[in-house]
């Protein structure tokens, strides 16, 4: 039986493009909103009646090839798919300095206060300084002149921009330039591409270290790279004396491990959330943020990971 991609459930980029394949052969998944809902179930399994495929309604590996007509994404992207939606987040979406970050835009949440948007902003700047007047308009300038100041400069710009008490949304015309912003093709590749160096390549790293070798193994580390940071000293402590304690006969036992180390370690007003998300992740399934999730539609599991 091949391998399910995608599957009723998933959401994000992946889906978007099979939606947009979807009504490019004919077939009508319904608004291309990358939520793999029953309209898009209904529009694969029709593409698999017309091509004499097996009827599933979910999007496997024979059946990506021939709608797409390319291999089908790894497990990268797919993880990258998944964590973006733990994030809420996508290519456009930008938010207010709601958690102290400043502002938080793009496809994994990159913030102001760490420097990857002005990185991501300069660098397409020197590359096309269009691009960015494309989005931003008569706001160039001045956003190009936040960019390149001190951060004390910068998250006084982004608290100032943030609205209402909680300053989870931006003001205009900032959150509309964002979103424009993000939905070029050249600030997308660079946001996917900054993901990989500085996100997913350690997450490779991380799953030497710890044994891990299958899609979800990957898949935690990447988020936990995301979320966490990494994984911290005082969690590396925690998983070493539950080594020591328990044997592990499973990769499954050992991401619920680290998945319970990683959220022990965490800040007390995030640690059940963290722990919701890794744990799901962990198993294959559970409830993140009031919703349920089933990693397999995702198309992550227990099979080796590819890039």
């Amino acid at each position: 039986m091949a391998m399910v991609m995608l599957a009723k459930g998933a959401r994000g980029e992946i889906v978007r493009k099979v939606q947009r394949g979807l009504l490019g052969m004919g077939f009508t998944p319904g608004i291309i909103d990358g939520d793999f809902g029953n309209n898009t179930q209904r529009a694969v399994r029709d593409f698999q009646q017309a091509n004499l495929l097996e009827l599933t309604g979910e999007v496997d590996v024979i059946t990506w090839e021939r709608l797409i007509g390319t291999p089908p994404p790894g497990t990268r992207d797919r993880s990258l798919q998944l964590t973006a939606a733990f994030e809420g987040h996508n290519f456009t979406l930008a938010q207010g300095n709601f958690d102290g970050a400043g502002i938080t835009w793009g496809i994994i949440g990159f913030t102001l206060k760490h420097g990857e948007l002005s990185k991501i902003i300069i660098e397409i700047h020197e590359r096309d300084p269009e691009l960015v007047r494309q989005a931003f308009g008569v706001k160039t300038e001045e956003l190009i002149s936040i960019m390149t100041s001190s951060k004390t400069k910068q998250m006084a710009f982004a608290d100032s921009i943030s609205l209402g008490t909680k300053k989870v949304k931006l003001a205009e015309p900032w959150r509309s330039a964002f979103g424009k912003f993000g939905e070029i093709p050249e600030v997308q590749a660079l946001q996917l591409e900054l993901a990989d160096r500085d996100y997913f390549q350690p997450a490779l790293q991380t799953t030497q270290e710890f044994g891990l070798k299958t899609d979800l193994g990957i898949a935690l580390a990447f988020d936990i790279h995301v979320q966490n940071g990494g994984i911290k000293t005082s969690a590396r402590e925690e998983i070493a004396g539950s080594l020591a304690e328990q044997h592990v006969a499973s990769e499954q036992e050992m991401r619920v491990i680290i998945a319970h180390a990683v959220a022990d370690q965490a800040r007390p007003e995030f640690r059940e959330d963290v722990r919701a998300r890794k744990l799901t992740i962990a198993s294959g399934s559970g409830k993140v943020h009031g919703a349920i999730y089933l990693l397999r539609n995702w198309g992550l599991g227990e099979s080796t990971f590819t890039n």
